[in-house]
């Protein structure tokens, strides 16, 4: 595996990942999705489970296992840190999350570790697993907490489209509404909004292509000062085709992948966007190709994935928009 060599990049990407999501036995949604690619380029994870499940919830028949809760979390947030291995954390990435009281829990634990770090900066990555495709997975009530008490001390948020309509009231239909909503969660607090998978209306003019080929949008934005770009946010976009099919746990292996290649490249968000979009187009693709009509052979071929995490193919381009 070869990665950048300058002294930032290795610098950062040597650092610790704590990484709170949740975890199946079979299949990769959660940390399970997220561990894997993250230490492929080169961080070391910890690891939280907020639930231990026996698989993801899209399975015909049901799930069992267990949900830790708020006082657990604690719990062994107060273990870590009374050995000293709070120390040197980075990075902390959360996804699903079930509950009010461990949402309330990051809270408490991401004061903690930053007070453990007070001599370095801890990068806040928040994946907001609220829903899809217009249903929740959370109970509602959660999407409070995020806007008021959790966003604001994320540095980076990565939400889907569903989640970032939620999160900001804004309903993104297009590259416009898209930009407003992104500088609502910038006014938030997050420096880096990235809405993973948009599908936006296109000029009409265009309908007719489109319609040979309809494509998902990973959309970025990032906040700039007042003396740089004039004060206007840095905003991109990228494009790739859709690939049918239900796929659970993309969303999380994305996330991994943009604290990582957001790290590794210094905030280049273009060129880590190209990187995150090679690696999921060629894992997608690679799953739809070998899966059949159960829930499980949909499962994400991420260890098959192997080279294109480690050496994302560049497929398609990010556009300054």
């Amino acid at each position: 595996m070869s990665l950048p060599t300058n002294s930032s990049s290795a610098e950062n990407a040597s650092k610790r990942v704590l990484s709170i999501q949740s975890h199946v036995v079979h299949g990769y949604v959660g940390n399970k999705a997220a561990v894997f690619p993250l230490q492929l380029l080169g961080f070391d994870v910890d690891v939280i489970n907020s639930v231990h499940f026996s698989n993801h919830t899209g399975h015909p028949g049901g799930i069992k296992g267990d949900v830790l809760g708020g006082d657990q979390l604690k719990s062994i947030l107060d273990g870590l840190e009374q050995n000293g291995l709070l120390n040197n954390i980075g990075h902390v990435l959360t996804g699903y999350i079930g509950s009010a009281s461990f949402l309330r829990a990051i809270i408490n634990l991401l004061k903690t570790v930053r007070a453990n770090n007070a001599d370095s900066t801890v990068r806040y990555v928040c994946d907001p697993v609220l829903g899809d495709c217009g249903e929740f997975y959370v109970p509602p009530e959660l999407v409070t907490i995020y806007r008021e008490e959790l966003l604001p001390l994320a540095d980076v948020v990565t939400p889907n489209q569903f989640e970032v309509e939620q999160l900001t009231g804004i309903r993104v239909k297009n590259i416009s509404d898209a930009k407003k909503a992104c500088k609502a969660l910038h006014d938030i607090g997050p420096e880096l909004v990235i809405i993973t998978s948009t599908l936006l209306d296109e000029d009409p003019l265009e309908e007719s292509d489109k319609a040979k080929e309809q494509t998902i949008s990973i959309i970025a934005s990032r906040k700039c000062s007042d003396s740089e770009s004039h004060g206007s946010d840095e905003v991109w976009s990228i494009e790739s085709p859709i690939i049918p099919g239900q796929f659970t746990g993309t969303g999380d292996v994305c996330a991994a992948l943009l604290l990582g290649w957001t790290s590794i490249n210094n905030g280049n968000v273009p060129l880590s966007m190209e990187k995150v979009i090679g690696t999921m187009y060629s894992l997608i693709k690679r799953t739809a190709e070998t899966s059949g009509d159960s829930v499980a052979s949909r499962e994400l071929k991420l260890i098959q994935s192997k080279k294109d995490i480690e050496h994302p193919p560049t497929l398609f381009k990010a556009e300054r928009i």
